[in-house]
């Protein structure tokens, strides 16, 4: 193979493997948040979906609508986390490829393809 085809490849596998290992991190966000009277421990992943729900032996201390409404935001409040990780994973991951994709053998930047022009619609 040709030096520009094995920069290619290096390139091509670069980048795969900088998908694999965002997809890895993201799949393993996983927030844990307990209520501030630690009645409730709610526990959410990447997308903010409740994956656990625990509940102190003081729970039942305290009125059904009132347990509710500290659920959903204890879990409100784990999603919010969940997803402040998410998106510096995302950032981290953006700001990464885009500078391995940019790089071109040579040290060249990407540049369109011959005979192409902006497209322009006729009155």
């Amino acid at each position: 193979m040709s030096s520009a085809m094995d920069e290619l490849e290096a390139r091509a596998r670069a980048q795969l493997d900088g998908l694999r290992e965002v997809n890895e991190k993201l799949a393993a966000i996983s927030v844990r948040e307990t209520s501030p009277d630690d009645r409730v421990t709610a526990e959410v992943d990447g997308i903010g979906a409740l994956t656990g729900l625990w509940f102190s032996p003081t729970a039942h201390a305290i009125g059904a609508t009132e347990l509710g409404d500290l659920v959903v935001a204890t879990a409100s409040t784990a999603a919010a986390h969940a997803f402040a990780r998410r998106a510096a994973v995302l950032e981290d991951f953006n700001e990464s490829f885009t500078e391995l994709v940019a790089s071109r053998p040579g040290g060249e930047r990407p540049r369109s393809p011959i005979g192409t022009t902006p497209h322009s619609s006729a009155s």
